[in-house]
């Protein structure tokens, strides 16, 4: 079980904590503290999967966000603009439904979708069978849509390269700072729906000066999917770690 919301799932590291009452007068508490390292397993297949996808000089990315920030959109967009330049496969993760899958399909990108059930994020593991419908050493690039969630995700290697952290202005900027481990571990920050900064009281600078606060290293993006405003810098980061991996491959 996910510890960190209770799904079907596991869980990062569990900590159960029983507190019981002593038999005598003073009736002092006892914890009991019962420690396991449950990502210990999906770490192990996480490495495995690294190390396929670099044997196979691929660049993965893992996109991560709560529901609704736009990363089908960003993904529908990025496959048509890139398509004819670069190889790209596509792991859909949702708890139901192939609605998102569909949608890439329509772009003409080799898609798998994966169905978590009650679970609330992809794993190791379900990356691994997902990957099997693809030719690895024909792709550039694999986008994992993880679900919908800035919690549990978080936790869960994947053998990607990067987590890539989707933000909607819709949201709020104080996101970073309410769910600091998904910011942490993501090494890129996207600040999508710049077209509906007129309509919204967001404040791009603060929530940027929340992500930095949180993670210091984190690279951030402005852009929209509607307007096209930024896209190029995102392709440019995209072709950048693509030489990178091809680099390190060497």
């Amino acid at each position: 079980m996910c510890i960190n919301c209770g799904c079907a799932g596991t869980g990062a590291a569990s900590a159960l904590h029983v507190h019981e009452h002593a038999h005598d007068h003073d009736h002092a508490p006892r914890a009991v503290r019962v420690e396991e390292d449950l990502l210990a397993k999906n770490d192990r297949l996480a490495a495995g999967n690294r190390t396929r996808f670099t044997r196979a000089g691929l660049f993965v990315l893992n996109l991560v966000s709560s529901p609704g920030s736009g990363k089908t959109t960003l993904l529908e967009r990025t496959l048509r603009d890139l398509g004819p330049q670069l190889r790209f496969a596509v792991l859909e993760g949702d708890q139901q439904t192939s609605f998102d899958a569909d949608r890439i399909a329509a772009t003409g990108v080799p898609v798998r979708q994966i169905n978590t059930g009650a679970g609330c994020h992809l794993d190791a593991h379900m990356v691994a069978h997902g990957v099997e419908a693809f030719d690895l050493p024909a792709t550039d690039i694999l986008m994992i849509e993880n679900v919908g969630n800035l919690v549990c995700p978080a936790g869960f290697d994947l053998g990607e390269d990067h987590k890539v952290a989707l933000l909607s202005v819709t949201e709020g900027e104080d996101k970073p700072l309410k769910y600091p481990q998904m910011f942490e571990a993501a090494s890129l920050m996207i600040i999508n729906k710049l077209d509906l900064l007129p309509y919204l009281d967001f404040d791009v600078e603060r929530c940027k000066d929340f992500a930095r606060r949180v993670n210091p290293r984190i690279a951030i993006l402005e852009l929209s999917c509607r307007s096209g405003a930024g896209l190029a810098a995102w392709y440019d980061w995209l072709a950048a770690g693509l030489a990178q991996k091809r680099a390190a491959r060497e």
